[in-house]
């Protein structure tokens, strides 16, 4: 039983005034991400509203010497700051916190989870929208990895990678084929941080996940398919960042490799 479920995440009958009726709100964990703001801001804008739906964004930044919450203040100020909601936090704290610290200021019944960094691109959400729609997943997560939806979604175009050499893509296929050989979780992209969650369902995931950094997105599907969650798949297209460094180092890797031992020890 999921503690917070409540009676609109159960039927999933919305109550915002608009033809969905639903809200999505999208947590963006950001760090050194001025350039790149801007342009992701603008997007997931553009997507929520040609779609005609209700939307709103946290920020939740890490103290980013580059002046990322400047920017952030600023875009509030365009697009208002029902919209726009920055929730910074003190210092670099990790990947998985900056979500929990996002799940507390969220109001929609569906979360977004993506990177600002432009490698995960908006025009994508409604494909995801539409797959929770035709079979009220629990989870929808978007996959580099499968050349058709699961289940199979008509607009849906096969999923890649751009902008990594062959080393980077062989690190990446070859840590999610040693997470699904180990632990089985029944999705094609393990690694992947692009999702749309159920709002009380990635509450409740989120609070039995023990693990922080880029490890956290790996044990949340894991934990999905040990607490009976369903979860669909979309074809993306991942773009290297456009601006800025890749913060992924030889420290994620080997956490990787530990965090996998880990869940098929103690899941």
């Amino acid at each position: 039983m999921n503690p917070f479920a409540s009676s609109p995440a159960l039927d999933m009958q919305g109550q915002f005034p608009t033809q969905d009726t639903h809200m999505y709100s999208v947590i963006l964990p950001t760090y050194n991400e001025r350039k790149n703001l801007p342009i992701i801001i603008w997007l997931l804008a553009k997507v929520f509203t040609d779609n005609q739906l209700e939307w709103e964004i946290i920020i939740v930044d890490d103290a980013s010497p580059d002046g990322t919450q400047e920017i952030a203040r600023q875009l509030a100020t365009m697009y208002g700051e029902d919209k726009i909601i920055l929730k910074p936090r003190a210092g670099k704290l990790g990947l998985g916190t900056a979500y929990i610290h996002g799940l507390n200021f969220v109001r929609g019944d569906f979360v977004i989870i993506m990177d600002a960094d432009f490698s995960h691109h908006p025009k994508f959400i409604p494909q995801f929208i539409q797959q929770q729609k035709a079979h009220n997943f629990d989870i929808v997560t978007g996959t580099r990895y499968r050349s058709s939806a699961s289940p199979p979604l008509t607009a849906a175009k096969p999923g890649g990678v751009h902008g990594w050499d062959l080393k980077r893509k062989m690190v990446s296929r070859g840590a999610n084929f040693l997470a699904a050989t180990v632990l089985n979780p029944g999705v094609s992209d393990l690694t992947g941080s692009f999702r749309l969650y159920k709002r009380s369902v990635l509450q409740h995931i989120i609070s039995v996940t023990l693990s922080k950094g880029y490890v956290f997105q790996m044990e949340m599907m894991v934990r999905a398919k040990a607490l009976g969650y369903t979860v669909g798949e979309v074809p993306i297209t991942f773009v290297d960042r456009l601006y800025g460094e890749s913060k992924l180092g030889a420290d994620e890797i080997v956490s990787y490799g530990k965090g996998v031992w880990g869940l098929f020890v103690g899941v």
